[in-house]
């Protein structure tokens, strides 16, 4: 092992890393804390880095990132939720209609629960398989096709709604 950490981790992390950490905004929904999440995951991954370097390592981190963001909110304190008030809209014409529904997609996907958020992010914007998804989430598939419908539920009925009060 070399002294600044195993061969082709730094490679690895230079190359998939602004992936990665696109993984890790959507789970926690907070740039700041997914840096964190991304690092923490990172630094559990990279002692077994000699064992998972030839066999699939964006999979392993991939996973990691998964379990370490459920540890997380399964510990963390969720009774309070800072947010800023948006502008009101002027005139008919909104050139920031876009990221208005961006925004409204990335609070509706924050609403969701940790699991749901988890099979969303890994199907829907990683385009894992469900098998694959299964996979890093450690359940069989119908779990993560029962997620995702439930998930896909809960997000037709609070986007009209979140779309609708950005627009107010």
């Amino acid at each position: 092992m070399a002294p600044d950490g195993p061969d082709g981790f730094e490679e690895f992390v230079a190359a998939r890393g602004p992936r990665l950490l696109r993984v890790a905004w959507l789970l926690t929904g907070d740039a700041h804390l997914a840096e964190d999440l991304l690092q923490t995951a990172l630094a559990k991954v990279w002692p077994k880095w000699h064992r998972i370097a030839d066999d699939h390592p964006e999979a392993y981190l991939r996973k990691t990132l998964v379990t370490t963001y459920t540890s997380w909110w399964r510990r963390r304190w969720r009774g309070e939720v800072p947010h800023g008030e948006l502008p009101d809209a002027a005139g008919q014409f909104d050139a920031y209609e876009s990221v208005d529904l961006e925004q409204s997609l990335a609070a509706a996907v924050r609403a969701l629960p940790a699991r749901q958020r988890a099979v969303v992010v890994l199907r829907y914007f990683e385009d894992l398989s469900v098998e694959d998804a299964a996979a890093v989430l450690g359940c069989a598939p119908g779990t993560v096709k029962s997620q995702a419908a439930k998930a896909l539920r809960t997000l037709r009925g609070l986007l009209p709604v979140l779309i609708e009060e950005r627009r107010d």
